[in-house]
C-alpha cells in the first residue's frame, strides 16, 4: 500500500511538470520500465535516487512520504510586480520590475527583449520564443523549459539551479560564467554556444549538439554526461568525478584539461591532439589512449 502511495504521488508531480515516463527515465538515466514500475507500485526508487527525482519534479523530498499531501504546483503569474529601488539620493521611486515566476508559459515570444534577467523561477515553459534577448544574470530554480528557443541570447553569468532543460535551442549563445547545478540538460542545441568559465555540478548533460562551443575554463563536476561529441578546442577545462557514457572527443585539441574520475572507459578519441599533462591525467584515469597524438612544444 505505501509503494503505490508513493507511485501514484510519483505519477502526479511528473504529470504536473508535464514530462513522460520516458523523459523522466532519461533525466535519471534509468530505463522506462523502472519509471513505470515505481508508478505502479510494484518497486521504489534508492533514497539517492528519490532525492534525485524530487529535483527533477520540482518537490520538497517530504513530499513523497505518507503524510505530506500538497504537491508544488505552478501557479500562473497574477501580475507583473512593480518594486522600489531607493535612489542614491535615498528618496523612493517606483521602478518597473519583472516577475514572471510560478508562471505556466507557452507560445509566449519575448524576442529581441532586454532585462529579462529578474525573475523565471519555478515556472513552466514550453514553446517560448527568447531569439536575441538580454538574459544576462537570469535566475532559473525548480524549473521546466521545453522546446524554448535562446538562439542569440546573452545569458552570461545566469544560476541553473535543480531544473530540466528539454529540447531547446541555445545556439550562438553567450553562456560565460554560467553556473548549471543539480540540473538536468537533454536534448538541447548548444551549437555555437559560448561556455567559457562555466560550470555543470551535480546533474545530468546528455544527447546535446555542441558543434563550435567554446570550452574554455570549463569545469564539469559529479555530473552524468552522455552521447556527447566535443570538437574543435578544449582548454583548460575540468572533469571531476564524472560519469561518461558514450562520449566522443574528435577532431579535438585538448590542452591543461583535468580528469579526476575513476573510471574513464565511457570515452573515446578519434583525431585528437593532447598537451603532456592533459595526456597524463588520461592514462592515470585508464582512458584508452588510442585516437590521441601528443602536440609538439
Amino acid at each position: 500500500m505505501e509503494n503505490k502511495k508513493i507511485g501514484n504521488k510519483i505519477a502526479e508531480a511528473r504529470k504536473k511538470v508535464n514530462i513522460s515516463q520516458a523523459q523522466l527515465a532519461q533525466l535519471l538515466f534509468i530505463s522506462p520500465q523502472a519509471v513505470g514500475k515505481w508508478e505502479r507500485g510494484e518497486s521504489l526508487p534508492d533514497i539517492i535516487t528519490l532525492n534525485r527525482l524530487a529535483g527533477i519534479l520540482g518537490v520538497d523530498l517530504n513530499y513523497f512520504s505518507e503524510n505530506f499531501q500538497s504537491v508544488a504546483t505552478m501557479a500562473p503569474v497574477d501580475s507583473l510586480v512593480k518594486q522600489s529601488a531607493e535612489l542614491p539620493t535615498g528618496e523612493q521611486k517606483k521602478k518597473l520590475s519583472w516577475d514572471m515566476s510560478r508562471g505556466n508559459w507557452a507560445g509566449a515570444d519575448f524576442s529581441g527583449l532586454k532585462n529579462l534577467h529578474e525573475k523565471f523561477s519555478s515556472s513552466n515553459m514550453q514553446r517560448c520564443l527568447f531569439i536575441g534577448s538580454d538574459m544576462s544574470g537570469l535566475l532559473l530554480k525548480s524549473n521546466n523549459v521545453d522546446s524554448c528557443d535562446f538562439s542569440r541570447s546573452d545569458i552570461s553569468g545566469s544560476h541553473i539551479q535543480s531544473s530540466n532543460l528539454l529540447n531547446n535551442s541555445f545556439g550562438d549563445c553567450s553562456l560565460k560564467g554560467t553556473e548549471f547545478s543539480e540540473s538536468y540538460v537533454m536534448g538541447c542545441d548548444f551549437s555555437g554556444a559560448d561556455f567559457t568559465g562555466a560550470a555543470f555540478k551535480s546533474g545530468g548533460f546528455q544527447n546535446n549538439p555542441i558543434t563550435n562551443a567554446v570550452w574554455n575554463q570549463t569545469s564539469f563536476i559529479d555530473m552524468q554526461i552522455a552521447e556527447i561529441v566535443f570538437g574543435s578546442k578544449v582548454e583548460e577545462c575540468s572533469f571531476e568525478n564524472c560519469a561518461f557514457k558514450k562520449v566522443t572527443f574528435q577532431n579535438t585539441t585538448l590542452i591543461n584539461t583535468f580528469f579526476k574520475n575513476k573510471s574513464l572507459k565511457g570515452i573515446r578519441f578519434i583525431d585528437c591532439q593532447v598537451d603532456r599533462m592533459t595526456y597524463e591525467f588520461l592514462k592515470n584515469g585508464r582512458a584508452d589512449l588510442s585516437g590521441l597524438t601528443l602536440l609538439t612544444t
